[in-house]
């Protein structure tokens, strides 16, 4: 008993924590306490469709009662249905005890059945340990194909970049570079990137937007009004509030929630980044495949640069065709491909280092970098720009992070990739030690002889991997900034059936490739495309520097001494980096500065006209109280058939729905508004998905499903297996609502005429322990074993008066009913009912809006996928309806 009142305690005093004090009707409100009857969007509701400031929940009650006598009770957590809906989590109210007793039942088990068998046991361990490190081998192989590839090809053009700004003058040059570079190598890659970044991903994702999708988590800094209570309470959410000791953390958030300039400054930062990452998958392919096809010159005198430009040509285009089977299928083929690039980088290394000069090891000095300086000052500040390039790609271990594991690829990238990189920058630079004219094609040149051919054929199949790398990374970032309403919908190819990471965006992909050859054809200089090459990359490094300062200050709660370490050293080292590259910018690389902004032109206005398509809607959206004046029969002809009605408001009656009844000679007799709703996480379980609510009293026979999504969902539902787990799931959801019903009525019955007994007749007490106020539908169930020790408690006295209850049988008689109805309005038909809703602004607008959205956006709205498209639904089930708002 005692260890029973201890978990009850601990889960009482768990749920205490997220109690408050509430204000309790003296007269009940009998519209408020009728489950179903609305859901309180009406015109009372704030005018953005916010919360509530009177109660503090998403739906505001019926101000009726205004006047009405309260008082002050302590209750859990005011929810509504959809709240309670999203605490089916599994687990959601497992304890740490109840965990603890299910591993011990698992061991128990495992430890029986290996007396039992010892012989089977072992052999079926053997066998899932010989398949995992199967499996490990492939995933290492995979990973240095898809995430490495660009990193990996960087001793191509490194040296060669650097010594065309700040010339070799003597051997201390070479080392002042080779000592530049290393430490490069390893504060970049290996310190900020594998070992702090990579663990700031969003639930296995990285790059931009997943770490502006972690940070919308846990503070409410996204511009588009549609969060829900509920959204918290999916399982990958996995909120850490900030705890209250730790002020910093809570006065960042709260600044980061109310500040509507900062909100605004945080997403143009998460674009600038986004469209970095864009512009570097244009200028990857060009200098990657730029330098490798220029190996030419060394082992042919007679070739030109027209040449080398032609081949680069139809090598880009041969990479972009291939990029459609998918990054698995062709990762298996191209990660032993790079495995052997990286041991011909170490073995080229070590045999220079043995050949000509062991001493540029004391590279690893640092004081050399500063009689680099000091010898070349200004020259040597310009070869920064070069001296990046070694790092190129270490944004891609980031975005390319949810294909692969944050474990696989710190150990790929220490065990494998760092030593080959640093033995083949130190043979590099042995070989320029006694060879100081050949800086022109620095890594060719260094090849011994008799394996130039070999070399040269390997680094060219590296360099189109490489390429590949940040395209890959391009696709990533573009389809989660789509499904976070930042970039135009486009179409998406799932190029794997077992990982739905894995994806193909056919229209980028011919826009890299073209980009690309213009960049290529416009600029033949590797000098020129490597400073390019240092802007692009050096903007998203910057981006994901500042955010994830902020993850550290937000959510990961450390010191502040190594917050703002981190931030100083990378932050003030990046800065250095990028001041010495936009020296350089008007050599060409001007081009994808250009590009750059472009693409985040087209974001924001992206964001900006959504935006203000959904606060408009949200304003517009129909009074409830015009609807009940209509009638169950809305004022028009009620048709058999269910109708869905897909909108993007998570609350309130669309506007659109008006347009319906006053276009359509007759609506359906069930009428179910849908809204696609994107959440800041990666994935959705599909037991999960879907939350319901009646819009309405029952006999207007309209619902809403709020159908969640995570970035990285697959909305690829038929829609027939969609329609039919739809009304599987109402059902349901009716059913919880009669339950409900009766536990209220139950109640209802035991009050008494006494002010104290009024006061808790609407208050219930969960057996997990959980207080709940039943002025809101609770439609939860309890646990199995709570629910069978109370029908066993209750059997003996409930059903003799239930028989005779004819409250309960008229309850019984109308869930009935109403199932009956539902059913018979599926077997009538369903159909799709899509409005269209279009933007225009305002006449005395200002001419920048104007131009803005109704040319940029309309066009890029006009252009983009419709989502029709995601919906699988014929033709003949469609009706669709357009509508026009000035904003």
């Amino acid at each position: 008993m005692e260890g029973s009142e201890r978990e009850n305690g601990g889960l009482l005093s768990s749920m205490d924590s997220e109690s408050r004090w509430v204000f309790q009707d003296e007269e009940d409100d009998e519209e408020a306490s009728a489950i179903g009857y609305g859901e309180g969007d009406d015109e009372n509701d704030d005018a953005d469709g916010l919360l509530s400031p009177r109660n503090g929940t998403m739906d505001s009650d019926d101000d009726d009662n205004d006047n009405a006598e309260q008082r002050l009770i302590r209750t859990g957590p005011r929810i509504d249905s959809f709240d309670v809906e999203a605490l089916e989590v599994p687990g959601a109210h497992r304890n740490d005890f109840e965990i603890i007793i299910e591993e011990g039942r698992l061991l128990k088990f495992l430890c029986e059945e290996t007396i039992s068998d010892s012989r089977i046991d072992l052999g079926c361990l053997m066998k899932q340990l010989a398949m995992s490190s199967c499996w490990k081998f492939l995933l290492a192989f995979q990973t240095l194909g898809i995430v490495f590839g660009d990193v990996g090809t960087s001793p191509l053009y490194t040296f060669s970049v650097m010594f065309s700004k700040a010339p070799v003058n003597g051997n201390e040059d070479v080392l002042g570079a080779l000592s530049l570079v290393l430490y490069t190598l390893i504060l970049v890659p290996l310190i900020k990137y594998v070992l702090i970044v990579l663990w700031a991903n969003d639930d296995g994702e990285g790059g931009t937007f997943a770490l502006y999708s972690l940070i919308c988590r846990h503070a409410k800094v996204s511009l588009l009004p549609n969060q829900l209570p509920s959204d918290a309470r999916i399982s990958s959410f996995r909120l850490k509030v900030p705890s209250a000791e730790l002020e910093r953390s809570l006065k960042i958030k709260e600044r980061l929630e109310t500040s509507l300039t900062l909100k605004k400054l945080l997403l143009m930062l998460v674009l600038a980044g986004t469209s970095m990452v864009i512009a570097d998958g244009v200028v990857t392919p060009a200098m990657s495949v730029m330098s490798a096809v220029g190996g030419l010159k060394v082992g042919v005198s007679g070739i030109k640069q027209d040449e080398v430009v032609m081949i680069s040509v139809a090598f880009l285009v041969i990479l972009f065709s291939v990029q459609k089977y998918g990054t698995s299928k062709v990762g298996i083929v191209v990660g032993p491909t790079l495995f052997v690039w990286f041991c011909s980088l170490a073995g080229i290394g070590i045999y220079n280092l043995l050949k000509y000069d062991t001493h540029v090891l004391r590279a690893f000095n640092p004081i050399h970098i500063y009689y680099f300086f000091k010898r070349n000052s200004t020259k040597a500040w310009y070869s920064l720009g070069g001296c990046l390039l070694c790092v190129t790609g270490s944004e891609a271990m980031f975005a390319d992070l949810c294909y692969f594991s944050v474990r696989s690829v710190q150990l790929t990238f220490v065990f494998v990739v760092l030593p080959c990189l640093l033995l083949g920058y130190l043979g590099q630079a042995a070989y320029l030690m006694e060879n100081h004219d050949d800086t022109t094609q620095a890594f060719f040149s260094s090849v011994p002889s008799g394996a130039f051919w070999p070399v040269l054929l390997i680094s060219n199949i590296a360099a189109l991997i490489a390429s590949r790398t940040m395209t890959t990374a391009t696709f990533s970032c573009i389809k989660q900034s789509t499904a976070l309403g930042c970039f135009p919908r486009l179409k998406i190819v799932h190029t794997s059936r077992k990982f739905m990471g894995q994806i193909y965006i056919p229209v980028m992909n011919w826009f890299l490739l073209f980009f690309s050859l213009v960049l290529v054809c416009k600029i033949s200089s590797i000098y020129e495309i490597g400073n390019a090459y240092g802007i692009a990359e050096l903007g998203v490094m910057m981006m994901t520097t500042i955010l994830v300062t902020l993850v550290m200050l937000l959510i990961w709660q450390i010191n502040i001494i190594i917050v703002l370490s981190f931030a100083c050293i990378f932050l003030g080292l990046e800065l250095t980096f990028f001041s010495s590259v936009l020296w350089s910018v008007g050599d060409g690389s001007w081009i994808i500065l250009l590009f750059a902004i472009v693409i985040f032109l087209i974001m924001y206005i992206w964001n900006y006209g959504s935006k203000l398509k959904y606060e408009t809607e949200v304003k517009q959206k129909m009074s409830m109280d015009l609807l009940r004046q209509l009638g169950p029969n809305l004022g028009t002809v009620r048709a058999p058939g269910i109708g869905l009605l897909y909108n993007e408001l998570a609350k309130g009656i669309p506007a659109i729905f008006g347009h319906f009844l006053t276009t359509l000679p007759a609506v359906h007799s069930m009428i179910i508004f849908v809204c696609i709703k994107y959440v800041p996480v990666p994935v959705v379980p599909q037991s999960e998905r879907f939350l319901f609510r009646r819009v309405c009293p029952k006999s207007f026979h309209i619902f809403r499903c709020v159908a969640r999504y995570g970035y990285k969902d697959v909305r690829k539902e038929n829609h027939q297996t969609f329609e039919q787990l739809l009304i599987e799931s109402i059902e349901k959801f009716i059913r919880r609502e009669a339950q409900e019903r009766s536990l209220e009525s139950d109640g209802d019955d035991g009050d008494s005429d006494s002010e104290e007994e009024h006061s808790f007749s609407r208050v219930l007490i969960a057996p997990n322990g959980s207080v709940y106020s039943l002025g809101v539908p609770l439609l939860t169930e309890f646990r199995d074993a709570s629910k069978s020790s109370a029908q066993a408690s209750t059997s003996e006295e409930v059903k003799p008066e239930s028989s005779s209850s004819p409250t309960l049988s008229d309850a019984e008689q109308s869930l009935e009913k109403e199932l009956s109805f539902i059913r018979k309005a599926k077997e009538s038909g369903v159909v799709y009912l899509l409005g269209h809703g279009d933007i225009r602004a305002r006449k005395d607008s200002w001419f920048i809006k104007k131009l803005v959205i109704n040319y940029f956006y309309a066009f890029l709205r006009k252009n983009c996928r419709r989502g029709i498209a995601n919906l699988s639904v014929p033709h003949s089930h469609l009706i669709q309806v357009g509508m026009t708002y000035m904003v």
